[in-house]
């Protein structure tokens, strides 16, 4: 049989991609441009593969009978339904298949994860499915064919919503109820639409080219945006309540964790999300605001936090052109590989290096800062401790770290209580976020819904648009008693 044939078998009626595939043809992903390039400027970098090599790709899927790339997606794509589509060449019914159940695939193919791929049978031999790649293809090959138009409904229903907030939950939310006809209105504090799509996540790994068209794409749907109207303070809650028919709470977790640590109201001890939005408002040309300029120019910098914020505090301080940067993690130093026996389907603890650490960041495991040094109050370096699996500190391991620059990228504890919700008076889950499940994602308020990370806490983007769509699917249900609307 030629390597390239098109090969299909019948089960249960359905066709079946390239059953030889996984056998024939080697995992091959995206690249990188080489770090010093890259670092020069705020694009994005990955080299996409060729049509041909996609198409091979995507003939590795081995439509396995119990797909498990399905339990580790949370938006539910129908994977090996689309890697087969691209594996015959059929690209727009595979856009057509993808936006079935995501609504910013060209998002989720460049910053999530990817715990379908950490899920996928192949992975056993550490293999998987290029399936983020393969998604990120289709999406990009659906703008540029034209395919991605706005949907807008066929009816209006004469119902009002609106939508605090817009990053993926929001913007999820949002599209879906429009798309059923009910007027949506989306409040935004800054002054773009994105939420942290737009002013979290630098731009060399998502430009924000990517949120301004599924924007444009929305607005012409009928959604309404309002910018630079924080609700709770620009705006009443109690009046939004009154004026709409449904609320959907929104906003994100942006409550950070603090560093508890002597000296940490020293000048040059930033937040994490305080340093990454001012470079994304550079590179946009949008006005810094009244906040203090910060810059790693010159500087020595210290990333407190192991995560994936603490990868972007890394990226741009190199491109800022700090002097060095230093990554302290409190958490022991993971294997380099999982057990894969123990761990999958599921996601795995294990060492992983993004493209920032590539650039140039020494990382250090098992550390906890106990004092911030300073001079005429500005910092100057960190004290710091070894500790063990316990986070105890353990003796005599003392040592000093220079410092100019401390970001603080250690999580978020929950939503942002003041204003908005203390206002409302939405009860609250013993960790702070909006009291709702996930059955109907109402609130304790009436006609007030929560979804996405304000209910249930820092996550990721796929989790949030999932949450978003399902509570479209609620409100719409809860309003006219019936949804055509997937969950």
């Amino acid at each position: 049989m030629a390597r390239d044939a098109h090969l299909y078998v019948r089960l249960g009626g359905e066709a079946m991609g390239k059953v030889t595939g996984f056998l024939e043809i080697d995992r091959t992903d995206r690249r990188y441009a080489p770090a010093s390039d890259r670092i020069r400027h705020y694009r994005e970098f990955v080299i996409p593969l060729s049509e041909e090599t996609t198409r091979n790709q995507a003939a590795r899927c081995m439509n396995c009978g119990i797909p498990y790339c399905h339990n580790g997606c949370p938006v539910n794509n129908q994977i090996p339904d689309w890697n087969d589509l691209v594996y015959r060449g059929d690209w727009a019914e595979a856009a057509r298949n993808l936006h079935t159940t995501n609504n910013f695939p060209e998002i989720t193919g460049r910053i999530c994860p990817a715990p379908c791929e950490a899920s996928c049978t192949l992975n056993l031999e550490d293999a998987p499915v290029t399936i983020k790649t393969i998604e990120c293809a289709i999406a990009d090959r659906a703008f540029a064919e034209g395919w991605v138009k706005p949907e807008p409904p066929s009816r209006k229903t004469g119902k009002k919503i609106a939508v605090v907030g817009s990053g993926p939950a929001g913007l999820a939310c949002a599209q879906q109820l429009a798309r059923v006809g009910h007027e949506v209105h989306v409040y935004e504090k800054n002054a773009k639409p994105g939420g942290l799509l737009r002013y979290g996540i630098p731009d060399f790994k998502l430009e924000k080219v990517h949120v301004e068209r599924r924007v444009a794409q929305m607005k012409a749907e009928g959604v309404i945006f309002h910018c630079n109207v924080m609700v709770g303070r620009d705006l009443a809650a109690k009046d939004l309540v009154d004026q709409y028919d449904a609320v959907a709470l929104a906003g994100g977790a942006e409550a950070p964790r603090d560093l508890k640590a002597t000296g940490r109201e020293l000048s040059g001890v930033h937040f994490a999300m305080d340093f990454l939005p001012q470079q994304n408002r550079r590179v946009s040309g949008e006005p810094l605001g009244t906040n203090e300029p910060i810059t790693a120019a010159g500087k020595h910098v210290v990333v407190i936090g192991g995560g994936d914020t603490g990868s972007d505090c890394i990226g741009t301080s190199i491109r800022q052109g700090a002097l060095k940067v230093t990554q302290l993690e409190i958490l022991p130093r993971p294997p380099e590989k999982e057990d894969k026996l123990l761990t999958w389907p599921d996601w795995p603890l294990k060492l992983r290096t993004s493209s920032s650490h590539e650039e140039g960041a020494e990382r250090d495991f098992a550390v906890m800062t106990t004092d911030i040094q300073g001079e005429n109050g500005v910092v100057t370096g960190l004290r710091c401790v070894r500790v063990d699996a316990k986070m105890q500190p353990i003796p005599d391991t003392e040592f000093v770290l220079k410092a100019d620059l401390v970001l603080l990228a250690m999580g978020f504890v929950s939503p942002v209580r003041e204003g908005l919700l203390a206002d409302l008076g939405v009860a609250l889950d013993n960790r702070g976020n909006v009291q709702a499940n996930t059955a109907n994602y109402e609130a304790s308020v009436n006609k007030v819904f929560a979804c996405g990370d304000m209910r249930r806490g820092q996550s990721l983007v796929v989790w949030a648009i999932r949450e978003g769509r399902q509570c479209a699917q609620a409100i719409d249900k809860a309003l006219m008693g019936t949804s055509v609307l997937p969950r």
